[in-house]
């Protein structure tokens, strides 16, 4: 399991670092990306799908955007998809259910913007906690845990 503390990463290494961990990734992983506004999330929620798409031997998606406005985006990579949510405008873990978050993530890899609401809780699966910080204009810090 890849982890990082406190890497000061330019958008070139932050691209190299998602190919990395993508290599690595499983039907049934969670990635939670925390992070303020504009640190870097969906760019590297990009880079993920992009090279999982790759490393599928399939073509890149035309375009990658944040899941903000319908929650939930979905990519299809054949033998799995890739679960994009965005959970910012989601408030409770009722929510959270009426979408089958919690069904949809054991046949998925999955990625979480705005984890807070899941991270306060015994969340019982294993994921990787992936926090940004603006570092410079173009550089950003970031720590990589995993949880079991």
């Amino acid at each position: 399991m890849l982890t990082l503390e406190n890497q000061i990463l330019d958008i070139s290494e932050t691209e190299l670092l998602a190919f990395r961990l993508c290599k690595d990734l499983k039907v049934g992983d969670v990635l939670m990306l925390k992070g303020e506004l504009g640190v870097g999330k969906t760019t590297f929620s990009r880079f993920l799908i992009n090279n999982l798409h790759l490393l599928n031997k399939l073509t890149k998606p035309i375009s990658i955007n944040s899941p903000t406005y319908p929650i939930l985006l979905t990519y299809d990579l054949n033998s799995f998809e890739i679960n994009h949510y965005d959970l910012y405008r989601i408030k409770n873990i009722k929510e959270l259910e009426e979408l089958d978050f919690f069904e949809n993530i054991k046949n998925s890899i999955t990625l979480i913007e705005w984890p807070e609401l899941l991270i306060n809780l015994p969340f019982k699966n294993k994921y990787y906690l992936i926090n940004f910080d603006l570092h410079s204009e173009n550089k950003r810090v970031i720590n990589i845990k995993y949880f079991e």
